[in-house]
C-alpha cells in the first residue's frame, strides 16, 4: 500500500495556480481530477503535444485502403456488372462512382479507431477498475494527487494547504 495525498479545490483558477506552484517546487503531481476541462492545465502539467491527429490520419488511410480494395474486388474483379453503360474493366474507369463508398469507409474507420484508441489509452474498456478516489470531482470539486516523495505526511499536507486547498486527504492506495 502506498500513501497518496489529495489537495481538494473548489475553483479552477486556484487549482491552476496550485499546479504551477507545486511544479515550481518540483513536487510530483501524479494526476489532476476535474469535473470539466480546465484551459491551460495540460501546459501547466507539462504534457507533450498529443499524437491524436496522426492516429486519426492513419485510421482514415486504413479505411480508404480497405474501401478501395473492397470496391475493386467486389465490382471489378469478382462480379463486374455493366450498370448504365459504365465500363467495368478497371478501377480507374469507375473511380468517380466509388467516391461515396470510399469517403464513408474513411470516416467510419477514423471515427471508430479514435473511439477505441481513446477507451484503451484512458483505461475505460469494459471491466476496467474504477480509479477516481474522490467522487466529488465528477460534479463540482477539483483534486490534485501528489506522490509523497517519501516526505513527512504533515509537510505534504502543509504544502497543499499553502496552495489554498479547501481540504487535504491522505489515502492508502495500491
Amino acid at each position: 500500500m502506498k500513501r497518496v495525498h489529495y489537495g481538494i479545490y473548489d475553483d479552477e483558477e486556484i487549482l491552476l495556480s496550485a499546479v504551477k506552484q507545486l511544479k515550481s517546487k518540483n513536487w510530483n503531481i501524479k494526476e489532476v481530477y476535474t469535473p470539466f476541462p480546465v484551459h491551460g492545465l495540460e501546459h501547466a502539467l507539462g504534457y507533450k503535444h498529443t499524437r491524436l491527429s496522426t492516429a486519426s490520419f492513419i485510421y482514415g488511410l486504413t479505411g480508404l485502403s480497405l474501401g478501395m480494395l473492397m470496391t475493386w474486388y467486389m465490382l471489378i474483379q469478382d462480379w463486374p456488372i455493366n450498370i448504365g453503360g459504365k465500363p467495368n474493366f478497371t478501377f480507374a474507369d469507375n473511380f468517380t462512382s466509388f467516391i461515396p463508398v470510399l469517403f464513408e469507409l474513411t470516416i467510419f474507420c477514423a471515427a471508430h479507431g479514435m473511439v477505441l484508441s481513446f477507451l484503451i489509452v484512458c483505461g475505460l474498456f469494459p471491466g476496467a477498475k474504477e480509479s477516481n478516489p474522490i467522487p466529488e470531482t465528477t460534479s463540482h470539486l477539483f483534486a490534485i494527487e501528489l506522490d509523497d516523495n517519501n516526505a513527512n505526511a504533515e509537510e505534504v499536507n502543509q504544502i497543499l494547504l499553502s496552495t489554498k486547498a479547501i481540504e487535504v486527504k491522505t489515502l492508502e492506495r495500491d
